[in-house]
């Protein structure tokens, strides 16, 4: 009892300082996998330093001080749950101990028994934002965090200057107001908006999922994710460049057999028309196949 009072007693004055606790081997051995314990611990183990040039390990660091910070300085805060981090030039020994050769991953190591199965982060499938983490932390702790985000003023002043720039040109072209009505600029909007929701910027806002992924052991970087389940921010971009493609060439069809053009550039258009949605769609079915497996039809 005195032993436990003593690592509560601890966790307790570093977790007033500072919402994630920075552990080396020392700290993590005595105070995370030695009994006793009656509380649990959400490690995360990343590569923060510059020279381990971890993109990932830097964005899903400022989504796990969101959600530490958020149970932190919470009403509801107790020492039943802390969140603490091993870096690995900090504390490669327990790489090496757990077997671990990637980063970021999280763990929950509960206050009884060793972690299981579900006590290790599905990273890949549900994205590292911290409302993700939140509801991990939930089911395998029973601790219901309410993540609190730092406000964002980047949404307002788009908007502002938006307005500003609208105002700009209603108050320079005067009464002048034609051009609100101008069908080709709301079509070009209208299809901007389109693509980028169809290629899954939604999915990407809410899950906050990796740019891409590099293999430890091959070194090779995947910009198409395996699964169905899951995607990269990579790979929005790509469905997005390849949607336009396929768009554009509908586009040049269309001319092709309704503009007043002479003959010659309407076959050019028809033909670059046909090569465009050729191409691009054939890509398009590529990556569904990569992450359906077992679909059997292509386009070329």
């Amino acid at each position: 009892q005195m032993v436990l009072s003593e690592k509560v007693n601890q966790l307790m004055e570093w977790a007033s300082k500072r919402s994630v606790i920075r552990m080396n081997g020392d700290k993590f051995r005595r105070l995370v996998k030695a009994p006793p314990r009656n509380y649990s611990v959400i490690v995360m183990f990343t590569a923060l330093q510059p020279h381990r040039q971890c993109v990932v390990c830097k964005q899903a660091d400022e989504e796990y001080q969101i959600l530490a910070n958020s149970w932190r300085y919470s009403s509801a805060f107790t020492n039943k749950i802390f969140f603490a981090m091993v870096d690995f030039d900090e504390g490669s020994d327990v790489f090496q101990m757990l077997n671990m050769n990637s980063a970021p991953t999280f763990i929950n190591f509960p206050a009884k028994g060793k972690p299981k199965r579900g006590d290790t982060y599905e990273l890949q499938v549900r994205g590292f934002a911290a409302e993700q983490l939140a509801r991990w932390v939930a089911d395998r702790t029973d601790v219901n965090i309410r993540v609190i985000r730092p406000p964002n003023y980047a949404g307002p002043l788009m908007l502002g200057l938006l307005l500003a720039v609208i105002g700009g040109l209603v108050y320079l072209r005067g009464s002048n107001l034609d051009f609100l009505y101008n069908k080709t600029g709301w079509a070009f909007a209208a299809l901007c908006f389109v693509l980028a929701m169809t290629s899954g910027q939604m999915w990407n806002h809410i899950r906050g999922p990796p740019y891409a992924h590099k293999n430890p052991h091959t070194g090779q970087v995947n910009y198409i994710h395996g699964s169905s389940q899951a995607q990269f921010v990579a790979e929005t971009h790509i469905v997005l460049l390849f949607n336009g493609g396929v768009t554009l060439g509908m586009v040049l069809l269309h001319e092709a057999a309704t503009s007043d053009m002479d003959v010659g550039k309407r076959k050019i258009m028809c033909i670059a028309g046909i090569g465009l949605v050729v191409l691009f769609f054939s890509w398009l079915l590529s990556v569904f196949r990569s992450k359906y497996h077992g679909y059997p039809y292509r386009y070329v």
